[in-house]
């Protein structure tokens, strides 16, 4: 049972982003993620508790646009993607750049 409880977090999750605006946000114990599309707030929280083992203080989230590009000639659109800004407690912290 613990097996599929565990799967749902990581279908939660997709990814860390990892940006330079991510980085300076990491020093406000910011954490951001690429999240599922219909992902909730309280999902998100959960997720990243059992995930991480840390204490969340606040998630919030938005859905960046994607982008029409001009490739080759070829005109094509990224596709939009959901991200959430995660807050953790004081003393709790997540390193990104360290496997999971």
């Amino acid at each position: 049972m613990t097996k599929n409880i565990e799967a749902r977090h990581y279908d939660v999750i997709v990814a860390p982003v990892v940006t330079e605006k991510a980085t300076l946000a990491s020093e406000h114990n910011k954490v951001l993620f690429k999240v599922a599309a219909k992902a909730t707030k309280p999902q998100i929280k959960e997720a990243i508790e059992k995930l991480f083992d840390v204490k969340v203080k606040s998630v919030n989230t938005l859905v960046r646009k994607g982008k029409t590009k001009v490739f080759r000639g070829n005109l094509g659109s990224q596709s939009n993607t959901k991200r959430a800004i995660v807050t953790l407690e004081e003393g709790h912290r997540i390193d990104v750049t360290t496997g999971l």
